[in-house]
């Protein structure tokens, strides 16, 4: 890594990464208390939490222009923009009083959150250098354990402050980490790490990574998003028969997704070490059977099953992001991040009612956990068809005389 001014950077960011997972998993915990008789949002879990669909759709939908934006008016506003609009539309969250005054705060919050990973992304591998590998592993850890903390956080704050501290302390925080990114001067890549032109590659291999990039992006979308949100589920379906393990539920979903975190850690060494299918290949061979066997497990076996399909997971996410850093300019890196993560959102914008629907008509998650496990299948297509080149790890290799494909 480089000298003190990337590495601040990375900091900043690895900071909002995690501020982007949190805030959007508060209202899932807090709404039990706020869904009460007499409350302000109404009585019920459901319409209260319902109130987070603009959120959910705008923090897809509003990835999208986010490159274009970034290069009108630069990737350092847009940042500061993020941190201080997300943290204001927190507080305001818990500040309303009524249920049109949370839904539009939690869609503007939504709305700045779009702005993280189309640009974050693209600035911490411009601040990583050469190797970005292992800077993304820990930026993906971060925002795992925005992810995981959310939930425990949450409970802590409403439990001893009431409900509209759960929104109010993060998003101080989050202003916070604004104002300190203000202060903090532009990083100028060029300026710091010199001026190494990036490498020649052939447009057949650019296009055939961009083509399988989107493509596991909408799969990994879905799969993605419906594993984190049946797991808590999961885990009281097939464990309970087991009474002692009942209150450990919420303690074992978070030890599963710690094993994501672990594996993004694990990957984001290894992956400036070899070529990406290396990596890619293997992870995809595990993950269609591990699903296909969770879907069918039951007792004990679902914790080791789980923490396996979790690594893969999550583990995928750090290559996915090293495909763009290796085959994309840096020019247009922001541009296609924001459609990658659009095309994303579009897979996993379908989780949440494939589980419904299908636990609705089959009574538990077994369908639609092997539903999964054929999507895991489209994602070992991709990765047999990923450019398995040398010159991912010798850029200069890609100047030479072109070496034929595999």
């Amino acid at each position: 890594m480089a000298n003190p001014a990337a590495s601040r950077q990375i900091v900043l960011i690895n900071a909002a990464h995690f501020v982007t997972h949190y805030c959007l998993l508060i209202l899932p915990t807090a709404v039990l208390v706020m869904a009460r008789p007499g409350g302000e949002f109404g009585s019920d879990y459901g319409p209260v939490l319902a109130l987070a669909t603009g959120m959910f759709v705008l923090y897809g939908v509003g990835s999208l222009p986010q490159g274009w934006l970034a290069a009108r008016l630069g990737r350092k506003t847009m940042m500061v923009a993020f941190c201080l609009g997300t943290g204001a539309s927190l507080v305001a969250a818990g500040l309303v009083t009524t249920p049109f005054g949370l839904a539009v705060a939690l869609g503007a919050a939504g709305l700045f959150a779009a702005i993280y990973h189309p640009i974050g992304t693209s600035m911490l591998i411009e601040a990583a250098g050469a190797k970005p590998g292992r800077s993304i592993g820990t930026n993906g850890v971060f925002g795992n354990f925005g992810v995981a903390s959310a939930p425990i956080v949450t409970a802590f704050l409403v439990q001893h402050h009431g409900w509209q501290s759960a929104f109010i302390v993060p998003g101080v925080l989050s202003i916070g980490l604004g104002l300190w990114w203000l202060r903090v001067p532009a990083y100028d890549h060029a300026a710091h790490a010199g001026t190494r032109p990036f490498p020649t590659i052939p447009r057949f291999l650019v296009r055939r990574a961009i083509g399988v990039l989107l493509s596991v992006a909408v799969v990994s979308g879905l799969v993605f998003n419906a594993f984190t949100l049946l797991l808590p589920k999961l885990m009281e379906e097939r464990l309970a028969g087991d009474a002692t393990l009942l209150p450990m539920i919420g303690a074992l979903a978070f030890a599963v997704t710690l094993c994501g975190a672990a594996t993004q850690f694990s990957v984001g060494r290894l992956i400036d070490r070899t070529t990406l299918r290396r990596l890619f290949m293997p992870m995809a061979l595990v993950l269609a059977p591990a699903l296909a066997a969770l879907a069918l497990a039951e007792g004990w076996l679902v914790l080791p099953l789980a923490g396996v399909a979790a690594a893969v997971i999550f583990g995928q996410v750090t290559v996915n992001e090293t495909m763009t850093a290796r085959y994309i300019a840096p020019a247009i890196r922001a541009k296609l991040y924001s459609i990658r993560f659009f095309v994303g959102f579009l897979g996993s914008a379908a989780a949440a009612p494939l589980i419904a629907i299908l636990h609705e008509r089959t009574g538990s998650l077994t369908a639609a956990m092997l539903v999964l496990a054929a999507c895991a299948l489209i994602t070992l297509a991709c990765a047999l068809l990923f450019p398995h080149r040398p010159e991912e790890l010798q850029p200069e290799l890609w100047e030479a005389k072109a070496v034929p494909a595999e």
